[in-house]
């Protein structure tokens, strides 16, 4: 009896019926940004290949190359990144060696990082990923669709 129920109520969350409570998780922004979010993350992770380069590496390694030498805070600026965030980010990609990171000769306090010559070669290897990550994220979507959902995003995220 009971999975009958509970196959009923599935099947009113489904057709985007409320259920009891009224509130239909499904039409929730958050709930559906939250899943495209974990679409693109699934298809960043198949197709880098690289298990140890998360998505919010890629952006800091692509600002980097972008900007050239700039200071930690100014990056995570630059990404979106809160500095706890990007302090962790960026430890990790120092370890893989993929950042130098020295002292400010005008301001020791601050720290600038840049590219290594493996951080190079890393973006070199995963830019054209990031556009085909995007492609797949977006497949759904014609190309008007796609324009105006990046647009949306945009103005979300100001």
């Amino acid at each position: 009896m009971a999975s009958r129920a509970a196959n009923r109520a599935e099947e009113k969350v489904r057709a985007g019926q409320e259920g009891r409570s009224g509130y239909v998780l499904e039409n929730q922004v958050g709930h559906l940004l939250r899943r495209a979010h974990q679409r693109h993350t699934a298809i960043f992770q198949a197709t880098v290949g690289d298990e140890q380069l998360t998505p919010l590496q890629f952006a800091a390694l692509m600002r980097l190359s972008d900007v050239g030498e700039t200071s930690q805070n100014q990056l995570g600026r630059l990404t979106a990144m809160d500095a706890a965030t990007m302090q962790g980010v960026i430890k990790r990609l120092i370890s893989r060696g993929l950042i130098d990171r020295r002292p400010d000769p005008n301001d020791r306090r601050r720290l600038l990082l840049t590219l290594s010559a493996a951080g190079e070669k890393m973006v070199d290897g995963v830019k054209d990923i990031g556009f085909r990550i995007t492609d797949q994220t977006l497949e759904p979507l014609s190309r008007g669709e796609r324009e105006t959902f990046i647009k949306l995003l945009r103005r979300l995220s100001d």
